[in-house]
């Protein structure tokens, strides 16, 4: 991205500054790798990718959100077809694991494809019961009624992870080309 200057930042500390200045300046192919471990839709990934350089996070959450409404209904497959379904954390009682798993099964059998649900803002002992509550709800709706609940909770999901890849980029995603991550293949999803 050379010939480009730096875009100023606004309202967030200097580390969403740093996190964006280092995606708006990173090589195409290593952004593309990052994104797409926020959401497994590569016309997503390409499309934030071309738009490059934000000015600030709201406008890269902004267009996240505009090319996520875009999406086909194949493209909201194959990204739903990249996710797993959360798990609980160590320690959880084994009926939890065993309510949890049961109820993640009948989902899939039904609609053939993890179960997505963002749980930015709850509290870690609110999680289960928010999961199994959203599940035994969904299990109710239509097939085409579920895709497009679970393609709003997808277009979240990847909303909080990018906010998270730039605000705390040392922790997330390292910019650079890498010849070993020439696509993407899947990757560990931090429970949200």
């Amino acid at each position: 991205m050379s010939g480009r200057t730096p875009v100023p930042q606004q309202k967030h500390g200097p580390a969403v500054a740093a996190g964006l200045d280092r995606f708006n300046a990173a090589p195409a192919g290593a952004a593309e790798a990052a994104l797409l471990a926020c959401c497994g839709s590569r016309r997503w990934a390409q499309r934030l990718v071309a738009h490059r350089p934000y000015p600030d996070l709201e406008s890269l959450l902004a267009a996240a959100d505009e090319a996520a409404y875009d999406l086909s209904c194949d493209e909201i497959s194959d990204a739903l077809a990249d996710e797993s379904s959360a798990g609980l954390r160590d320690g959880a009682p084994a009926s939890a694991h065993t309510a949890l798993r049961a109820a993640h099964a009948a989902y899939e059998s039904s609609f053939g494809h993890a179960f997505v649900i963002c749980l930015d803002g709850l509290r870690p002992e609110e999680q289960l019961n928010q999961v199994l509550g959203g599940i035994r709800t969904r299990l109710g709706n239509e097939v085409d009624e579920e895709r497009a609940v679970a393609a709003d909770e997808l277009r979240r999901l990847a909303r909080g992870r990018l906010a998270h890849l730039v605000s705390e980029p040392q922790k997330s995603v390292d910019f650079r080309e890498n010849a070993d991550h020439p696509g993407h293949t899947g990757r560990p999803r931090p429970a949200r």
